[in-house]
């Protein structure tokens, strides 16, 4: 592939992604040609949202439907108090205009839906999960899988993280996230983050994680997070990479699956 004609302004913008022998010219084009979809402005979006935006992401699409509110301020790094009470996608949207002109902004102030899933996720080349729910981390999945599109998953409670990357569009080995998570847990088993708190800096290590590894999928660089689920304790500084198969009773990507479209959400 040719390098891509940089303009003097990127040449010294990406400068150190270019100099870097795994991403270079081409790797850089092909970040600026790229499209992602960021579900939640929120704790994990905002660093996700900020260093895709910093590294030259060409289209980021945002899916959000709060407004910013004073207690989200601990964490959400991206917002700040002249935008409270300001829909998170247009706050967000603003920020990452002001860091950087190349990326284009589609703000989508909606909740994800079964009705509107396929259609955005579509749009995009790649997914990055930054919700606070299960219903919506288990309708992504489901929409990525049949839209064909890698679904980069995050979550934060307390002191603790995750973070997979699935791609079981693409056959075995690489599982879903039913293959590991197969239902929600009964309700009001685990607790929000409103309930049961959450570190802010937490949201800072965990949605840059995700912004790594949205970027290496995009490159096609490194080792991907695709069969693998990275935890985290802050709390004990300690970090665990677990192997995840794919499960051939999954009702969605096994070898007898039972959900055939997102009706069932």
């Amino acid at each position: 592939m040719d390098i891509p004609d940089f303009t003097d302004t990127q040449l010294h913008r990406y400068a150190r992604h270019i100099v870097l022998p795994e991403v270079g010219g081409t790797g850089q084009g092909a970040l600026l040609r790229s499209r992602v979809l960021v579900v939640g402005a929120g704790g994990l979006g905002s660093p996700l949202l900020l260093y895709l935006a910093a590294a030259g992401v060409g289209t980021i699409g945002v899916v959000d439907d709060d407004a910013v509110d004073l207690s989200n301020l601990q964490r959400q790094v991206i917002h700040d108090e002249s935008t409270l009470g300001v829909p998170k996608v247009e706050s967000a949207a603003a920020r990452i205009r002001a860091i950087n002109p190349d990326v284009t902004v589609e703000a989508h102030k909606t909740r994800l839906t079964r009705d509107n899933a396929l259609d955005l996720i579509g749009r995009y080349d790649i997914v990055a999960d930054g919700s606070d729910n299960f219903a919506t981390r288990f309708l992504l999945n489901d929409a990525c899988y049949f839209a064909g599109k890698p679904l980069v998953s995050a979550a934060i409670l307390r002191f603790d993280g995750q973070i997979a990357t699935f791609k079981a569009h693409l056959g075995a080995p690489h599982p879903c996230y039913r293959c590991v998570f197969p239902e929600p847990p009964p309700r009001g088993l685990v607790p929000s983050c409103s309930e049961g708190g959450v570190l802010g800096a937490l949201a800072g290590l965990v949605g840059s994680l995700q912004a790594t590894e949205v970027m290496k999928e995009i490159l096609g660089i490194g080792e991907s997070l695709s069969g693998s689920l990275l935890l985290m304790d802050t709390l004990n500084a300690s970090y665990h990479r677990i192997t995840v198969k794919r499960d051939p009773d999954c009702p969605l990507c096994g070898t007898h699956p039972t959900i055939r479209d997102l009706s069932a959400h």
